[in-house]
C-alpha cells in the first residue's frame, strides 16, 4: 500500500471511523455515540447539541490536523436532553453499545437501536401535555388540487386517512391537527407552504409510491387488500400513508401490533374552520402558545 492510501486510512482513529460509518446513515439526524457511560457528539452535531442544550463544547482528538468538535450528555439524564431537542424538533439516532468490551478487537461493535423525532415519540417525559403527538404525511396529486393527508398517534395506534380537495382545506386540517412532525416528498417542495413553524421531514419521492405504500398497509394489518377500509378513492392519502408506516417503522425498530386498522374521514360531514379563524378563536391554543383557557 502506498503512503498516500496509508495516511488515508489512518486520517482517523478506530472508533472515529467507526462513528463516522454510523453516522453516514443518519445524515439528518443527531447522533447520540455511547461511550461508558456518555451520549457523545461529534463534530457539527456537537457544535449543534451544544448550542441548542446549552452544554459546554469541547475537543476530542484532530482529524487534518484540525481538533474535532465534542459534547456528551450523562446517559442516565438522557431523557431530559431528548426532551428539549424533540421540542426544539430535532431528530436524534441513539447508537449503544452491542459488543463485548473483553472480547472486541478494537473498537466495540454499536448499532443505531431506536430513533427519536418529534412525531413518533411514545415516552410521557418527551411528550407535551395535552397535546396528541401526532405524526402526519402529505402527498399532492398531480395537478395540486387534491391532497392525500394521513396521521397516526404512535402512542394509541390510531392512523386516520382525508382527501382534501384544496390547499386551503389541508392547512385548515393541519391547523386542526398541529403535527408534531410532518413527512413530504423532497421531490416537489413547491407543491405545499407549511405553516409556520411547522416541523417537516421531507422524504424521497419513491417512500410514497403507491404499489409499496399499498403492499405495507396490507402486511401491516394482515388483509388481501385495502377495500375494506373504504379508501379506494383516495390514493394519495394511501400513499401519505404508506410513507409514514415505513417512517415508523424504520424509527421504532420493533413489530407494531397495537396499529390494527385504517380509519377514513370524509370533510362533506363537517364544517371547516380554515387556518386563521381557528387561530384567532383559540380553539386549540391561545395567543401565548399555550393551552390554558382554550
Amino acid at each position: 500500500m502506498s503512503k498516500t492510501g496509508k495516511d488515508k486510512n489512518n486520517k482517523h482513529t478506530p472508533m472515529m471511523q467507526q462513528f463516522l460509518a454510523i453516522k453516514a446513515g443518519h445524515r439528518d439526524k443527531l447522533l447520540f455515540y455511547r461511550m461508558g457511560d456518555f451520549y457523545e457528539l461529534f463534530f457539527e452535531d456537537a457544535e449543534k447539541a451544544a448550542r441548542l442544550l446549552n452544554i459546554t463544547l469541547t475537543k476530542r482528538g484532530k482529524t487534518d490536523g484540525q481538533p474535532i468538535p465534542m459534547c456528551g450528555v450523562p446517559y442516565h439524564a438522557a431523557e431530559n436532553y431528548l426532551a428539549k431537542l424533540v421540542k426544539l424538533g430535532e431528530s436524534v439516532a441513539i447508537c449503544e453499545q452491542i459488543g463485548d468490551p473483553a472480547t472486541s478487537k478494537g473498537p466495540v461493535e454499536r448499532q443505531v437501536v431506536r430513533i427519536v423525532t418529534p412525531g413518533t415519540v411514545t415516552d410521557d417525559s418527551l411528550m407535551q401535555e395535552r397535546l396528541d403527538n401526532l405524526l402526519c404525511g402529505i402527498f399532492p396529486a398531480t395537478d395540486k388540487q387534491r391532497f392525500g393527508l394521513a396521521s397516526i398517534n404512535l402512542s394509541s395506534g390510531e392512523f386516520i386517512l382525508q382527501q382534501l380537495g384544496s390547499e386551503e382545506a389541508l392547512l385548515s386540517e393541519l391547523e386542526r391537527l398541529k403535527p408534531a412532525e410532518t413527512l413530504l416528498p423532497d421531490s416537489d417542495e413547491a407543491a405545499f407552504t407549511p405553516l409556520p413553524g411547522m416541523s417537516v421531514t421531507r422524504r424521497p419521492a419513491w417512500h410514497f409510491d403507491a404499489d409499496t405504500a399499498e403492499q405495507l398497509l396490507i402486511k401491516q394489518f394482515a388483509t388481501k387488500d385495502l377495500a375494506g377500509f373504504g379508501c379506494e378513492d383516495m390514493p394519495e392519502a394511501i400513499r401519505a400513508a404508506g410513507c409514514i408506516l415505513a417512517y415508523v417503522q424504520d424509527t421504532q425498530r420493533s413489530t407494531l401490533p397495537h396499529i390494527q386498522q385504517l380509519k377514513v374521514e370524509r370533510h362533506e360531514n363537517y364544517i371547516i374552520i380554515d387556518a386563521a379563524t381557528r387561530r384567532n378563536l383559540e380553539i386549540d391554543t391561545n395567543s401565548k402558545g399555550d393551552a390554558s383557557n382554550t
